[in-house]
């Protein structure tokens, strides 16, 4: 295996001449002789810079300094030689020195020093050091172009080029092939082919090397048939191809999106005899790789006899991007033990992975290894580390190397949005890209699908619209993959309407496109539109993933359509041969349970080709509730309560809502003694309702809004109202065993209900209200709702944990499916201060909007520090309250300033659970029983 050398894609094609044979030892003196008599140079001297040359191309650069040192003489080319070890060494400031310390220099002194700074891509440098060339008077060559332009190679130079090519015009070198070449490539580096093109055109005299820099430059733009043509073209003419050649080809081949004309290259690279050029043979890597033809990709790379850090960076790569973590992780182990640079192991590719797995050790490790190798410094590898720390949620370690790194391009921005919204971190995120807005970074699709999605989740329709505005102001707007997620945004904000609009408008479809529609109306508790979009899409010729048959059977499951969802559930194998994944499994297990077929639903986990987990064993549990299957719902509990690492509470909820209901007092306390043990808390309930860009947020019995007395009384008003409707509480979702009037009253303020009071004397009569909660609502929330708005003639929209329900005069478009309402457990919870108030106006200028913090609904556990911040609102600008002085002056001054509230939730105790009635079939005798009670209690229950 030979040594690793760099490749430096930017290689300059000038430089391709084969070097000089070494010269003998035995003819070292006559050689030195010939020099002396042809140059007229003192022999000595002569004899001297040939030992500079001679320990400067071994290596040994101080030992050639001090000869050059003790020279009692010295001539232009000596200092040349030393000026070029110090430049090949990497030392410019010596090199520099003894350049700013010579009186005669030449166009080589001049070329070798202009080259340095190319070298190290201080190309401004080099230009000005050219340009005072030409004010010396010395005449540069075409070996000093060359070397110039080889440093043009991003849209920074333009001018420079074109003022490099002006003065080859001027002084007659068009017809030079190094320097035509050099303009080719450059051209070609600094994305102006037609420049390229038309230098190439008019050339008298063309070589290999010349095709070669425009089939590159025409593959690296995307332009794969000219590359091909040119390829053919050059072939055509007899010049011989080499391996840059085949680099440019295979590139363009993978753009061409043709496997079969690539294959036909790899058997030309057999037969010509370059398939054993390692350079080659990382290209034909590279081109599997990026077809996914994993197979062929292993082959080749076990077959290579010549291997680089680079061919095991490229296979690594493609295993990593198909999922074969495993063969990855292997492949880097071994790489580890080879003698290549450990500066250029794929670190990025490796931290992508533990990024995937969510591996946190792994990362670490990894950055370890980078840290040692001095690779963390590099951009690509400390935005990968931003990555993976930042979806293993270390926000801490992921915002310090952000903080640190040199250039903050789109890329780490992205990944560490990206990164708190996956983490239910929403207003962080957006506080993130605020911040980006400002430093001048552009956002792409990425950036916007992360802060449409936190919008979406916090359903800030305003919020929403603003991005979409803003989407189109970025001209992302015809992008497939910005459309979806713009869908996917109006659909969770209750917009169905706009998704379905915005789906039409949709000049391009894709798969995604239709799943994000489909999605939508299964959100929506829409069956039958989520079924009529799924055939369409299949109508239309798409093919559906495993995506598609996801939202599919959740909206069957939810509707009550067992058959539909079965019938599905066996075209996805039968027809579509789509191997069900553990989710689809779960989802089927749900509609079972829901509909009460527990036999059912048993057998298809005993037959599934994996154990049950949390979630499937989570349904039963709540579908036991709802049936009071009292045994089964012991297995269950049993079941998730062994489980090392459960997501939330939920599992001890349910169970001690089932002994709740069964009046099994000891075994609810033996329930919640299990959860102190295991340290596992309940997540609090949350609601929270947008009013004139701000978000406000309740919790059960709150009582801390500025308004909340008037708040109170509409509930009180409502109450009344609903009483005449025939409305009677629900005391069984209340699970303490407390007085009848306490439970009723501790209803009547459950947080969807002070966030739709708060809407009722905040709003216009007749507009419609959309409040969303971070946890199911209970069946009592749910029979309120829809008596509520019959009385007030409003349309209420509630999307809690599961899906939207939509309240319009008396009724809810869910159908009150079996299982649709479970107990929420909303309690008056503990929580820190908390006051964040996010602008977005300022960010793209449209309209004040701000959003307060709501403490991270999904990790209520995470303890935070009340945040006091200064707002720059478009409009005016107000000074930061951070500093000295008490809380209480802080909020104040907060609220005096600006007229923002600081929400505080207060320490209390839980007071009120509560059980829902039996549904479905198996509530059917309850409701015949209670055929008494008025049409509006019984409807809560259909």
């Amino acid at each position: 295996m030979k040594p690793y050398r760099p490749a430096f894609a930017l290689k300059n094609f000038s430089s391709l001449a084969p070097s000089k044979p070494p010269i003998s030892v035995q003819n070292v003196e006559t050689f030195i002789d010939a020099r002396s008599i042809k140059t007229g140079f003192d022999p000595n001297t002569c004899r001297s810079n040939f030992m500079v040359e001679n320990l400067l191309r071994k290596g040994y650069l101080s030992t050639a300094r001090q000869v050059f040192d003790q020279m009692p003489s010295r001539n232009t080319v000596s200092t040349n030689m030393m000026i070029s070890g110090y430049v090949k060494s990497g030392d410019l400031l010596k090199a520099r020195h003894m350049f700013d310390t010579m009186l005669d220099r030449t166009a080589v002194t001049w070329t070798i020093i202009i080259g340095g700074y190319v070298q190290k891509s201080q190309f401004h440098e080099a230009f000005k050091l050219f340009a005072e060339m030409r004010r010396h008077d010395t005449q540069p060559d075409p070996v000093t172009f060359a070397t110039l332009l080889s440093g043009c190679n991003d849209a920074e130079a333009d001018n420079e080029l074109v003022q490099v090519h002006g003065l080859v015009l001027k002084l007659g070198y068009h017809s030079s092939i190094i320097i035509c070449n050099s303009l080719v490539d450059s051209y070609c580096k600094t994305d102006h082919l037609d420049f390229a093109s038309r230098v190439f055109e008019d050339m008298p005299e063309r070589d290999s090397i010349s095709f070669n820099a425009l089939i590159n430059g025409f593959a690296k733009d995307g332009l794969t048939e000219d590359a091909i043509t040119l390829f053919l073209q050059m072939q055509n003419l007899g010049f011989k191809p080499s391996d840059f050649t085949f680099a440019g080809v295979l590139s363009a081949a993978i753009r061409l999106n043709d496997l079969a004309f690539g294959q036909q290259i790899h058997g030309f690279l057999v037969k010509t005899g370059f398939v054993g050029n390692v350079f080659v043979g990382n290209a034909l890597l590279d081109f599997y790789s990026k077809y996914d033809c994993l197979v062929e990709a292993g082959k080749l790379f076990d077959e290579m006899s010549d291997l680089d850090g680079i061919s095991y960076n490229v296979i690594i790569t493609c295993y990593a991007w198909s999922g074969q973590h495993e063969e990855a992780i292997s492949l880097f182990r071994e790489l580890q033990f080879t003698g290549f640079k450990r500066r250029q192991f794929p670190f990025a590719t490796m931290l992508s992975i533990a990024a995937n797995v969510l591996d946190l050790r792994m990362g670490q490790q990894i950055h370890s290894l980078a840290i040692v190798t001095t690779a963390d410094s590099e951009l690509v590898v400390g935005n990968s580390l931003v990555d993976m720390y930042a979806k293993c949620g270390r926000f801490e370690e992921a915002e310090k190397i952000f903080r640190s790194l040199a250039k903050r391009s789109t890329v780490p921005w992205t990944a560490i949005i990206s990164g708190y919204v996956q983490r239910g971190f929403h207003e962080e995120g957006l506080n993130l890209f605020n911040e980006m807005h400002k430093a001048g970074v552009r956002a792409d699709q990425a950036t916007f699908a992360s802060i449409l999605k936190a919008s979406a989740n916090l359903a800030s329709l305003s919020l929403g619209k603003q991005i979409h505005s803003f989407v189109i102001r970025s001209g992302y707007m015809s992008n497939v993959f910005s459309g979806s997620a713009l869908l996917d945004m109006y659909a969770k904000c209750g917009s169905i309407k706009d998704s379905i609009q915005l789906f039409q408008d949709m000049s391009e479809r894709n798969i995604v496109s239709w799943n994000a529609l489909i999605s939508a109306h299964a959100q929506n508790g829409d069956a039958k539109a989520t079924l009529d979009s799924f055939e369409k899409m299949v109508q239309s010729g798409f093919q559906p993933d495993s995506v598609s048959f996801l939202s599919v059977l959740s909206a069957c499951s939810h509707c009550g359509l067992v058959q539909e969802g079965l019938r599905y559930f066996r075209t996805m194998t039968r027809i579509h041969n789509l191997v069900p994944k553990k989710e689809h499994y779960a989802s089927m297990v749900d509609m079972l349970c829901r509909s009460g077929q527990f036999n059912e639903a048993e057998k298809l986990m005993d037959e599934m080709p994996f154990d049950p987990d949390e979630i499937m064993w989570s349904s039963v549990l709540n579908s036991c509730r709802i049936h009071k299957n009292q045994e089964l719902a012991r297995k269950a509990a049993d079941q998730l309560f062994s489980m090392e690492v459960l997501r939330d509470a939920a599992a001890y909820v349910s169970m001690s809502n089932i002994y709740a209901a069964a009046g099994q007092w000891d075994n609810v306390g033996k329930v919640k003694k299990a959860m102190r043990e295991r340290g596992i808390r309940k997540v609090p309930a949350y609601s929270w309702v947008e009013i004139r860009h701000k978000l406000h947020v309740f919790s059960a019995n709150d009582m801390l809004h500025p308004q909340m007395e008037e708040i109170r009384k509409k509930i009180e008003m409502l109450s009344k109202q609903m009483e005449k409707e025939g409305y009677k509480p629900d005391t069984s979702c209340t699970l303490h065993d407390v007085d009848e009037n306490i439970k009723i009253e501790s209803l009547k303020y459950h947080s969807e209900r002070l966030a739709i009071a708060f809407a009722l004397i905040s709003t216009p009569e007749g507009s419609p209200i959309l409040v969303i909660k971070n946890l199911r609502a209970c069946t009592d929330c749910h029979a309120a709702i829809k008596v509520i708005s019959k009385i007030i003639r409003r349309e209420i929209t509630v999307r809690d944990s599961s899906r939207f329900h939509h309240f319009k005069d008396g009724i809810c478009s869910y159908h009150n499916h079996s299982g649709a309402h479970s107990f929420s457990g909303e309690t008056s919870i503990a929580q820190n201060d908390c006051s964040l108030m996010w602008s977005f106006s300022q960010c793209i200028g449209i309209s004040d909007l701000m959003v307060i913090d709501m403490v991270s609904f999904q990790k209520p556990e995470v303890e935070r520090q009340p945040v006091w911040c200064a707002l720059a609102l478009a409009s005016r600008d107000f000074e930061s309250v951070h500093g000295s002085g008490n809380r209480k002056e802080k909020r104040t001054k907060l609220i005096n300033s600006h007229g923002i509230f600081s929400l505080k939730f207060p320490q209390r105790r839980s007071k009120s659970i509560g059980l829902q009635e039996p549904q479905g079939d198996s509530g059917l005798q309850v409701l015949i029983g209670k055929l008494v009670e008025s049409f509006t209690g019984l409807a809560c229950r259909i």
